[in-house]
């Protein structure tokens, strides 16, 4: 109901300010451009009339002309300011971006938002690992090697290790 009672108003204004300016062109034309009384007039008075009525409109197409070269001046000035604008823009160092350390709940509780509910603690599902267990392995593999060697060289060593396989 509103909106189609502001859509009449606006036709009703639109219409009103229509006849306005044709009213206006009415008027201005009758005060610069009045109607020449040609039924009066001998042949040599018309002919003096369409050369004056000629020179006029040369001086008005050459008025034209100068405005238009004007416009089209200022129009290609306007876009050349504007491209520098762009590339004065492009000229300065943008800052250097900062690495930002953002948990993996953080993200998942940005990307999911309130459907996030599982926790990613990606540190508390790591194995752990116990620095005596290897210790003691290490030792107990660590022994002299020279003597074992000696142990597995010749037909001895390997009816050991056939001995051992089975």
């Amino acid at each position: 109901m509103l909106k189609s009672l502001m859509v009449a108003k606006a036709k009703d204004e639109l219409e009103q300010e229509l006849a306005d300016k044709e009213a206006e062109k009415d008027r201005y034309l009758a005060e610069n451009a009045p109607l020449p009384q040609t039924r009066s007039m001998s042949l040599a008075e018309l002919q003096e009339l369409c050369q004056e009525l000629h020179a006029k409109i040369d001086v008005v197409d050459v008025e034209r002309y100068d405005i238009e070269a004007k416009v089209f001046h200022n129009t290609r000035e306007i876009k050349d300011l504007n491209i520098k604008v762009l590339d004065l823009r492009g000229k300065f160092k943008r800052p250097s971006l900062r690495r930002v350390r953002v948990s993996a709940d953080a993200i998942l509780c940005s990307l999911l938002g309130s459907k996030h509910k599982v926790s990613m603690d990606l540190r508390a599902n790591l194995k752990s690992v116990k620095k005596e267990d290897t210790e003691k392995e290490k030792t107990a593999e660590v022994s002299d090697w020279r003597k074992n060697v000696e142990a597995m060289s010749g037909m001895e060593g390997r009816k050991k290790m056939f001995n051992a396989a089975q």
